[in-house]
């Protein structure tokens, strides 16, 4: 997968689609990757935070979630059309999997109760869809022994893709940790995906997020939580980029 990184981040020159047949050749040769989103919270986070770096460098490849990234590499001359959204990765990855037996595992979710609404959703909308299982964890550091106990549920599952839905960073840091653990070929950490898809939490509409207007959709829905990450994290990464891409005009114009 080719990739090119944006203020040290690597991110996938891809598609939905090119991102699909990747997943299906990594299940195909019984592979054990993991795969990231990156919004710009993502991008910043992993700038502060070395081990959110390290498993996001772990990664087989991390894809643009973030319309502003998407925008960034195509401003270092990079082709690539749109960004690749976690929520319709899921969406497309699953409506694909209905019609080829792929068997998939929900690891997140805010309780057993949201998990439990999440899959009957899913199933709704994607008749003859394999979900082999599903488990709603604590939001607190797990010992070894649950760790242990974890791996072990979602291997009796046997599937082949496992949905992280914990949110960053706590989802990159639980699929680094535990992928030596697990044996499904493809572990894939998609955030709020979990929420929209449950109905839970409305998604912004398609020309908020064609103008990368997502993060004030999603501020306004809940202020209270968000206002310090989109303060801290926005204009950081607008100076942080401007940086980046002028240093890309001067070696190319050399």
């Amino acid at each position: 997968m080719p990739q090119a990184a944006v203020l040290g981040v690597p991110l996938a020159i891809t598609d939905y689609e090119g991102a699909l047949d990747w997943i299906d050749a990594a299940i195909a040769a019984d592979a054990r990757e993991y795969l990231c989103v990156a919004a710009v919270h993502t991008v910043m986070e992993s700038r502060d935070d070395p081990a959110l770096r390290a498993a996001v460098a772990g990664a087989a490849f991390t894809v643009p979630d973030g319309q502003p990234l998407a925008w960034a590499l195509r401003k270092l001359g990079h082709d690539i059309d749109a960004r690749v959204y976690g929520p319709d990765l899921m969406a497309h990855s699953l409506a694909r999997a209905a019609g080829t037996g792929q068997r998939h595992f929900l690891y997140g979710g805010r309780d057993r109760a949201a998990l439990d609404a999440l899959t009957e959703k899913l199933r709704e909308r994607f008749p003859g869809l394999q979900l082999v299982g599903g488990y709603a964890p604590v939001f607190r550091e797990l010992s070894e022994q649950e760790r242990d106990a974890i791996a072990a549920e979602i291997n009796a599952a046997r599937p082949d893709v496992v949905w992280v839905g914990l949110g960053v960073p706590r989802q990159e840091k639980w699929m680094a940790a535990m992928r030596g653990r697990l044996d499904a070929p493809i572990l894939i950490g998609v955030g709020a995906a979990f929420d929209f898809h449950a109905g839970l939490v409305p998604q912004a509409p398609p020309w908020m997020q064609k103008r990368g207007l997502e993060w004030l959709f999603r501020l306004i829905q809940e202020p209270r939580r968000l206002w310090k990450r989109y303060a801290k994290h926005n204009p950081r990464f607008v100076v942080g980029f401007a940086r980046q891409w002028a240093a890309h005009r001067r070696r190319t114009r050399r």
